[in-house]
């Protein structure tokens, strides 16, 4: 079993969207075009795991200037920046198939050292009330609910200083 965690490429777009439509409610799924987008305006900060040359995981998001999401950055590519000091993940998911086997730990993981070494000074997400726990064993610290009504769902800010 190879297992392979690399950056993103346009040829992912199709999986990348099916693990994304399994991963999350419809409403709240990125879709095939805001997938584009995202690989295009920002593959540095989209990573792919890979097992045995299929996409099974993703994790990805715009690095941005605020230390919380906003609704409007799910959306607005233009509020992507590779210089600013903040990393937003917007997805990490991983197929069905393959969950409880520690592939979204390893992206997870993968992100915080690529962040560390591109001198961010934090990650920022949000997640779910059943999510807390879970981002808490990787540092992250709960800020709150969040201003997010994105799919309309109830978040939490989760921050990660580095």
């Amino acid at each position: 079993m190879a297992d392979i965690i690399r950056q993103v490429k346009m040829k992912d777009l199709q999986a990348c969207t099916q693990v994304e439509s399994l991963g999350f409610p419809e409403e709240e799924a990125a879709s095939l075009d805001s997938i584009r987008s995202r690989i295009a305006a920002y593959p540095e900060s989209f990573f792919v795991f890979e097992r045995d040359g299929r996409v099974v995981g993703h994790i990805m998001g715009a690095v941005i200037d605020k230390l919380y999401i906003e609704d409007e950055m799910f959306s607005d590519i233009s509020l992507h920046n590779r210089d600013f000091p903040i990393q937003a993940i917007f997805s990490v998911c991983v197929h069905p198939d393959f969950r409880r086997q520690g592939i979204a730990a390893q992206l997870i993981r993968h992100m915080v050292d690529a962040c560390i070494a591109r001198g961010k000074e934090a990650i920022t997400l949000t997640c779910k009330k059943e999510k807390l726990a879970y981002y808490a064993k990787f540092g992250f610290q709960d800020h709150g609910i969040a201003g997010s009504v994105h799919g309309g769902a109830v978040w939490y800010n989760m921050v990660l200083e580095l």
